[in-house]
């Protein structure tokens, strides 16, 4: 014990000697033997306070502390210590200061108490958070334990509370923005939803309500109690909008107080004020205290709610008493502001924009534009209500039925006028839903009465007008029930009914004229009704009294004008006033649809179009003419009728369709409509849709009786003009007879049928159908004697007689039908003198060729007549239309086509016409198209018309006129291809594919452009891009065309002299039907019948080629007769030539010797000097071989043979020729003809060592003779031909043949049949995809495997895949032995005898 004391007497001492370390350990020395000592605890903190071991002195405090807790001195030491660290320990100072504070406070040291509060909360406000100061400030509050003894010391406890507050405030706003912008950033958040979570959270955990309530329990200052009532209010409703549904109820409950609290102290917070009108829930507006609002409007005359109210009150609507009039300047001031009704509704309108969250703003505005009619301000109105008490709904939890149900009736009032009947199904079911919980709602009652009155529903109207006058005896009821009697037919009690509700409606009462109005006019109708005479009509003290006098009482009541209308139209016969009443009543309501569609009608019957499109649009906007879903009325379809008849006149189809369609859903029988709808599709192109409406008009013809049988012809004629834009030309020309035979009188219907024949014609020269062509312009022809009677100055029947007569020129076989007695016909009607001088002078053909149009039983038709009829026709057009310039114009340009068109036949057939006469029309053709450009020099077509024809005649012209033409129209492929073909003629090669490029990219169809390119590619020697591109233009062209056919055929006929072969049998017959359209096309034209006999020798045709070389022969012979041209001659030769190729293949043996030797003898006549002679020794050459092949069939073997060795001379022993001669010599049967084939091949083979058929031949011979060293080298050179590439399957497969008859020549049997194996083998490993190795490979061998092969590589070699015939197909089938195989094989090859055999 001594020693603890000296240990503390030595701490001590070591304290006041500032020895601090020494005093520890002291101090530490009595906390070894005691550790609770006091004093040694005391010391230790303050020696460890002084070295700033502030961890160590505040354990030692702490400790002390526990012993002594109310000794001031440990309290003491632990402040000065925290006061040390500034802001570290400012929570642990509050402790220590309060725990200072209250043993002050026991030993009665006021003083001293109060120096360690301040000091510590000006410490906390100096060095630590909002939150430290907060809880420091709280230690002054009524709520701490040193508030009764310092009182009087501390601030008033309002204004700690106040700072508290302030504090409070800033925390929480901090801590909601924080925690918003944390979860704003989480997958799936919505900023509406975490606003709403965290302000719960934050204001649940809060206790501001209470502080706030502290200050108002603890001022003395009245304007600082009012406002924290306002914030303890706000803090409250701000709380209730973020709360639970369930939890709302208390809240709600406090919410209410407070604001009702505030209302009764007549303060001027709005919250308190809004709250207390808001949450009223009345249906009627009289269920509100009439005081408390006039005194809303006097605490907040600025407010919009207020301006609502006031003007709302003041309103003869109001169902509040007008208060006692007060002779203040304020109230002066406001009856002023509101002394008019216009004054009222903008003060309204004002106030309710400003209080657009209000319910109750919304609620008076829509009740108010209901009053004044104005419907959809109404609407606007009410729905914005319904907005807000759904948001205040979800503020207060209160469901606000009443309300809702009062907006809801004002909405569905305002919905039965706004647009009607447009609205009327929302309307209804908006009554129905309040009449489901309040049966006996007389608005609604009323208000679902009217809607089935529009809808023509008169009886269910009845038993809801019935039902509502059990609650309501107003007089509107009454004459609405009144009148759906009426409505039902029964007019004398409606009428008695009616008038017994006039008397109840005051004359005066501005709110009552349009009842007034209404009831008279119902009056009247009942009246008009109940008397349908005209007499009785026409009575001026009947209904048209009461028409007038609903007029008196209302001058803007639109139905009184509409059957005033109907009066003066009907009964009066007064147009003109008529049309005032119905001008008025539209003007007034544009739901007045009949007398919309009267005005229409008197509008439609003057043409003034755009009038009837403003009365139908606006009868559309009125949303009277579509009935609502389930209404039993009717809809109205004549104002889309008559929209789309104008919109046809204003040419705006696309709208019109529209309109059409339209029309047609309300009255899909309209037959009209369907006419017009088709004739808006045919108008914008869409053909399909056109035809399919035409025929729907059509097939209602039937079954409407008001239509005559003459009023039907335009469907049937826009349906043949549908048909004639698809292309179908024969039903448009049976359509235009068809509405001829009903109006034979409709001229334009006439014009429609002769363009159809002359576009029918060249749509069938297109297509290669020139038969058809014929038969076209012959009935055009018939139908131009037609139109020239009834009138000759039509442009399109000289344009289109031109046309006809022109297009024989295309299809030259068919002249013979040309009608040219009718044409002269025409032709000559009411012909003037000078109508055909136009060009005489250059062309030569005038009125006087009209004589040379005749044909006597001596002569036939010539193309030249069908040439000159064509040009006189386009004459006559020049004289037809010489008012108007741009015809004119046209004219001329199509002369000008004419003349140059008689140029090309007549160029190109020197035996038809003088040789000079082809420039005179190219002469006349330049003179026509400078003619159109004088006229209209801003057309591309006439530059490119005049550069056309002046390519050859001055170059320079020609792309001065093509430069133009691109310069006014740089898209045309046409024009861009004319330009290539002048840079061809003048050789610029470049310039040339440029041209003809920019025409392929412009029009990638366009045939000539292509065409170009091929010849172009032709010339600089690249033929095999030249064929595909001749390929290319034949498949994309029409069969108009002419020299894509000759050139297409030209490049396949070059193309089968170098390949000996076309690859799939179409590419041969494709050129040879292309000649056979060309030799209909151009009789003259001997040199492309001569290429399509070439063609018909190739594919086996040989009657055709015996046929079309005879007559080659003919026109060849008769040229060279009249010329003596050595090029005649060779042309002559040459075709006797192939004529008696023709004649061998056709076995006509004779008269192919005849002709051999006639093209021998013509031959030789040739000068060599000639360009063509050079090609005569290939003619000379055929001709040979066939004569010396056909004296071989005929059995003159020496002359055969003496043509054989000529030809050898002539050919230098061509092998060829060498094979044919040792086969005649074979078949002679000598033994020395044999030994001179024999040499004559071996000499062959020793010239030509790798020449197939010389080796072929020597190998057969060689098994015949039975040589087995000849074979054995035979063999080894066959083999090596059965890997060459040059030879075709065909030889492969003989060559095949040959080897396994060579190897069955041999007299070992095992040999025999090891090399016949040996060879199926070899050539099955050669060409495994052929059925020919595989064939013989079956024949030798039992295994089934190689039958299936036979077939399945017979399959795959069929065109297009390969070149195997019907017949190698049927064989191959045979071969399986199954009976299914040999009925395909029967099928495929009929004529094969294995097929039918495999059938047994």
């Amino acid at each position: 014990m001594s020693n603890t004391k000296a240990a503390l007497k030595a701490a001590k001492a070591a304290l006041d000697g500032h020895k601090y370390e020494e005093a520890a350990k002291e101090a530490q020395k009595v906390l070894d033997v005691d550790q609770n000592n006091y004093h040694a605890n005391v010391f230790l903190g303050l020696a460890y306070a002084k070295q700033d071991k502030n961890d160590e002195a505040e354990r030692a405090y702490n400790v002390a502390a526990k012993a002594k807790p109310n000794d001031p001195l440990v309290w003491q030491g632990l402040i000065t210590l925290y006061e040390k660290q500034a802001g570290k320990k400012i929570d642990q100072y509050g402790n220590a200061a309060l725990n200072l504070a209250e043993c002050l406070m026991a030993i009665d040291d006021k003083e001293r108490c109060q120096t360690v509060v301040d000091k510590y909360v000006g410490f906390a406000k100096q060095h630590g958070t909002r939150s430290q100061y907060k809880h420091a400030l709280e230690m002054m509050l009524p709520t701490s334990s040193l508030y009764d003894y310092l009182e009087g010391r501390f601030p008033k406890p309002d204004y700690i509370y106040t700072k508290v507050v302030e504090i409070t405030e800033a925390e929480e706003k901090e801590r909601i923005n924080k925690e918003i912008g944390e979860r704003r950033t989480r997958l799936g958040a919505k900023i509406g939803q975490v606003t709403t979570e965290v302000k719960r959270e934050v204001l649940e955990a809060s206790n501001l309500e209470y502080l706030y309530g502290s200050i108002i329990d603890w001022t003395s200052d009245d304007d600082l109690r009012r406002l924290y009532e306002e914030k303890v209010l706000q803090r409250a409703y701000d709380t209730l909008a973020v709360l639970p549904l369930k939890q709302k109820d208390t809240k709600r409950a406090q919410v209410r107080k407070l604001a009702e609290g505030l209302v009764i102290l007549k303060h001027p917070f709005a919250l308190a004020w809004m709250i207390t009108l808001e949450w009223k829930d009345t249906e009627t507006i009289d269920a509100y205290d009439v005081g408390l609002l006039r005194e809303y409007t006097e605490l907040f005359p600025e407010d919009g709610l207020s301006k609502v109210l006031k003007a709302y009150l003041s309103s003869e609507i109001s169902p509040f008493p007008q208060p006692p009039p007060q002779t203040t300047d304020d109230n002066k001031d406001d009856e002023m502001a509101i002394s008019t009704a216009e004054d009222r509704l903008l003060l309204m309108a004002e106030g309710a924009e400003e209080s657009s969250r209000s319910v109750l703003s919304q609620r008076l505005m829509a009740d108010y534009y209901t009053y004044l009619d104005e419907y959809a301000s109404a609407v606007d109105s009410a729905k914005k209500a319904k907005e807000q008490i759904s948001l205040e709904t979800q503020v207060s939890g209160l469901e606000f039925q009443d309300n809702l149900d009062a907006v809801n009736v004002l909405l569905a009032t305002a919905l039965i006028h706004y647009e009607s009947p447009r609205n009327h199904p929302e309307a209804r079911s908006l009554f129905e839903t309040i009449l489901e919980r309040k049966p006996v709602n007389t608005s609604a009652l009323i208000g679902l009465g009217l809607i089935l009155e529009e809808e023509d529903d008169y009886a269910g109207a009845q038993h809801s007008l019935a039902r509502a006058l059990k609650q309501s005896t107003h007089v509107k009821v009454k004459a609405e029930y009144a009148w759906c009697k009426a409505m039902t037919g029964d007019y004398e009690t409606s009428l008695h009914e009616l008038e017994a509700c006039l008397p109840a409606i005051e004359k005066t009462d501005v709110k009552t004229k349009s009842l007034r109005a209404q009831t008279l006019y119902r009056i009247g109708m009942c009246i008009w009704n109940l008397e349908p005479s005209k007499e009785a009509r026409k009575d001026r003290a009947g209904a048209y009294a009461r028409f007038l006098a609903s007029l008196q009482a209302n001058l803007n009541y639109a139905p009184s004008y509409t059957i005033l209308g109907i009066y003066y139209a009907d009964y009066a016969k007064d147009k003109k006033r008529a049309r005032k009443c119905f001008q008025k009543a539209f003007e007034l309501s544009s739901s007045e649809v009949e007398a919309a569609e009267r005005l229409a009608r008197a509008f439609a019957d003057q043409r003034e179009w755009d009038l009837v499109e403003v009365v139908a649009q606006r009868v559309v906007d009125s949303g009277k003419i579509r009935p609502p879903p389930g209404s039993k009325r009717k809809g109205i379809s004549w104002p889309f009728a008559a929209l789309g008849v104008c919109q046809l006149n204003n040419q705006d189809y696309a709208k019109s369709i529209v309109s059409f369609q339209s029309a047609l859903r309300i009255s899909p029988d309209d037959y009209q409509c369907w006419v017009g709808l088709g004739e808006g599709y045919h108008n914008s192109g869409r053909y399909i849709a056109a035809t399919k409406a035409f025929e729907q008009a059509q097939k209602l013809e039937a079954s409407i009786d008001d239509i005559r049988v003459g009023d039907t012809w335009f469907s049937k004629y826009m349906l043949a003009n549908v048909r004639r834009e698809l292309g179908d030309f024969e039903d448009a020309a049976q359509g235009y007879e068809e509405v001829l035979s009903i109006r034979p009188t409709e001229l334009g219907v006439t014009i429609a049928l002769l363009q159809t024949h002359i576009e029918s014609a060249w749509r069938s020269i297109e297509l290669g159908y020139f038969g058809q062509a014929a038969d076209s312009a012959v009935k055009a022809v018939v139908v131009a004697g037609v139109v020239v009677k009834g009138r000759p100055d039509a442009f399109n029947l000289w344009k289109a007689l031109g046309d006809a007569c022109a297009i024989f020129s295309w299809m030259q076989t068919y002249l013979h039908r040309f009608p040219i007695d009718e044409v002269r016909s025409v032709l000559e009607f009411d012909k003037t003198v000078g109508m055909f001088d136009q060009m005489t002078e250059i062309d030569k053909i005038g009125a006087s060729a009209l004589d040379k149009l005749c044909l006597t039983n001596e002569t036939h038709i010539t193309l030249k007549q069908c040439m000159r009829a064509a040009i006189l026709a386009h004459k006559r057009l020049i004289h037809t239309c010489v008012h108007d310039i741009h015809a004119q114009a046209v004219a001329w340009y199509n002369l000008g086509w004419t003349e140059y068109r008689a140029h090309s036949v007549f160029g190109k057939d020197s035996m038809a016409n003088p040789i000079n006469n082809d420039s005179l029309h190219l002469k006349a053709s330049v003179r026509c198209f400078k003619r159109a450009i004088e006229l209209e020099a801003g057309n591309s077509e006439f530059w490119n018309a005049l550069a056309v024809v002046t390519t050859q005649l001055n170059p320079k012209v020609s792309q001065h006129a093509f430069v133009r033409s691109l310069y006014l129209n740089d898209k045309s492929a046409r024009v861009w291809t004319n330009l290539g073909t002048l840079y061809l003629f003048q050789h610029d090669n470049q310039l040339a594919n440029d041209a003809f490029t920019r025409a392929q990219s412009a029009d990638p169809e366009y045939t000539h452009a292509w065409l170009g390119q091929g010849i172009l590619a032709l010339l600089l020697g690249e033929v095999k891009e030249s064929r595909s591109l001749f390929a290319h233009a034949f498949e994309i062209a029409d069969a108009s065309t002419i020299v894509t056919k000759r050139l297409y055929a030209s490049s396949a006929f070059d193309q089968l002299l170098t390949q000996l072969s076309l690859n799939g049998i179409t590419n041969v017959l494709q050129p040879v039907f292309a000649l056979h359209q060309l030799k209909s096309q151009i009789t003259a034209d001997y040199v492309s019948e001569h290429l399509q006999a070439l063609f018909c020798e190739h594919i086996g045709a040989n009657n055709e080629a015996t046929e079309s070389l005879s007559a080659v022969c003919a026109r060849v012979e008769e040229e060279y007769e009249s010329s003596e041209s050595p090029l005649s001659l060779a042309r002559f030769a040459q075709a006797k030539a192939d004529l008696a190729r023709a004649y061998l293949a056709a076995q006509d043996f004779d008269a192919a010797v005849e002709n051999a030797e006639t093209a021998l003898d013509l031959s030789a006549d040739l000068d060599s000097n000639f360009q063509a002679f050079n090609a005569r020794h290939r003619y000379r050459l055929s001709a040979h071989l066939t004569a010396g092949l056909a004296y071989h069939y005929t059995g003159s073997m020496d002359k055969a043979i003496t043509m054989f060795r000529t030809t050898l001379e002539e050919t230098n022993s061509n092998p060829d020729v060498v094979c044919i001669l040792a086969q005649v010599l074979w078949a002679k049967g000598g033994t020395e003809e044999r030994d001179v084939a024999r040499e004559q091949l071996f000499n062959c083979v020793e010239k030509y060592p790798g020449h197939a058929g010389a080796i072929s031949i020597l190998g057969v011979i060689a098994m015949l003779d039975d040589d087995r060293d000849t074979a054995e080298a035979v063999t080894a050179d066959l083999h090596d031909l059965r890997t060459r590439t040059d030879l075709d399957e065909q030889y492969q497969q003989k060559i095949g043949r040959l080897l396994a008859a060579l190897a069955t020549s041999d007299h070992d049997k095992e040999r025999q049949e090891s090399g016949v194996t040996a060879e199926a083998t070899t050539a099955v490993m050669l060409a495994p995809s052929q059925p020919h190795g595989w064939s013989q490979l079956a024949q030798l061998t039992d295994y089934t495997f190689p039958t299936e092969m036979v077939l399945l590589t017979a399959m795959g070699s069929v065109p297009p895949k390969g070149a195997l015939d019907a017949e190698d197909l049927g064989k191959a089938f045979t071969g399986s032995s199954r009976p299914a195989d040999a009925q395909r094989a029967v099928m495929m090859a009929p004529w094969v005898a294995a097929g039918w055999e495999g059938l047994l």
